[in-house]
């Protein structure tokens, strides 16, 4: 097979490929008649042909791919009007910790930002196959190592670490950080500015007082009586009534006065 014809071979091999393709996968197209130095100078080949168009040949870290080059993104999201995924600072920040000073620990990460590590940050990057835990720390509690994943390089178009720009501070870098959002087709969401708002004067404190609800007492009618009516009166009105009574029992057609039985 002459060198036109492997390219061509290559060519289509890698364009209908969903994934990036590893030289070793790609001498099964071959049959193996082709060394991995072969290939690879084919690729370089390839990729100098392309290198005009609209797509591009790139090796990522698990292997060779065509994709479209960044400049083309502006063009293909009016196909595809999707809003892009988009991250906190917090969350891009944190990613730019574990890819530059790996592996680390959350405490590690909490020292590097001076604030608390939320879990659903952690848990973000690992779903999208960003990060992953490649062992523990022999220390007290044994936290977790996070590490990056090859994942992460093929979404940065990076082959491997050492082509990630040379940093001191991996989270004071805002180009850095918007362009690693920017690799995985997402954007970072704008800090909200804090709203001072003018804080009245407190109003004078309102004395408060507590009324006890008085409750009504019904005066016994017996006693309201007798204490209306002044004592003299009291005496006579008693025995006015005993001589009353007294006048019930007596008949006034009975001899003596008092009725008796007959």
């Amino acid at each position: 097979m002459n060198t036109v014809d492997a390219k061509r071979v290559l060519e289509t091999a890698l364009i209908c490929a969903q994934q990036p393709v590893p030289v070793r996968e790609l001498r099964v197209l071959f049959n193996d008649a082709l060394g991995s130095d072969t290939l690879k100078l084919l690729l370089q080949e390839l990729q100098q042909d392309w290198a005009q168009r609209g797509v591009e040949l790139v090796q990522v870290a698990t292997g060779w791919r065509f994709q479209s080059r960044p400049e083309m993104r502006e063009y293909l999201d009016r196909l595809h009007p999707e809003k892009p995924p988009r991250y906190t600072r917090a969350t891009m920040e944190t990613l730019a910790i574990i890819a530059y000073r790996q592996p680390v620990t959350r405490g590690d990460i909490e020292d590097i930002r001076g604030v608390t590590v939320n879990s659903l940050i952690i848990k973000q990057l690992e779903d999208r196959g960003w990060v992953e835990v490649i062992g523990h720390r022999e220390t007290v509690g044994r936290p977790a190592l996070f590490a990056t994943t090859r994942q992460f390089l093929d979404d940065m178009g990076l082959q491997s670490l050492d082509q990630l720009p040379v940093l001191d501070d991996p989270t004071g870098n805002a180009n850095v950080l918007e362009a690693m959002a920017a690799a995985a087709q997402g954007v970072i969401e704008p800090e909200l500015e804090p709203i001072l708002e003018a804080v009245p004067e407190p109003e004078p404190e309102l004395e408060v007082v507590v009324v006890e609800p008085v409750v009504e007492q019904q005066p016994q009618f017996a006693s309201a009586i007798v204490e209306s009516v002044p004592p003299p009166l009291v005496d006579d009105f008693f025995n006015d009534t005993e001589t009353d009574l007294r006048g019930d029992h007596m008949d006034t057609d009975t001899p003596g006065g008092v009725q008796g039985n007959t």
